[in-house]
């Protein structure tokens, strides 16, 4: 079976064929020849297949047939030796961190475009 589109499901999901577009579940349980072409962002996740995009989610395992290109946000992780992974990891802890920090310096910067626009009003 092969789906074009994204998923969205406040259920459980069990994926043995194509899917062409994101996934946003409570738990994803995906079968060895199973593949997702988009982001997965999971409370649990645990692949088998190939994925070609970003995953974010809790608890994540990965198993040793899985195929992952793509980067990884986790708070827990679970890798069987084999596995494929091409991206990079970084617990999710961090990445809200950075987005946090991020925002910041463009905060500052609208300030100081508010004030120059108000000194050249002046």
């Amino acid at each position: 079976m092969a789906i074009k589109g994204d998923i969205s499901a406040s259920a459980d999901l069990h994926i043995d064929g194509s899917i062409e577009g994101d996934i946003k579940c409570a738990s994803l349980v995906q079968g060895e020849t199973s593949q997702i072409s988009g982001a997965v962002i999971a409370e649990s996740a645990r692949l088998s297949g190939k994925v070609n995009g970003s995953i974010t989610a809790r608890e994540l395992t990965i198993l040793k047939s899985a195929i992952i290109e793509g980067d990884v946000h986790y708070d827990a992780l679970t890798i069987e030796q084999g596995a494929q992974v091409d991206g990079r990891f970084a617990p999710n802890s961090q990445r809200q961190a950075v987005n946090s920090t991020k925002a910041i310096p463009e905060a500052k910067k609208e300030d100081s475009a508010d004030q120059a626009s108000l000194q050249m009003t002046n």
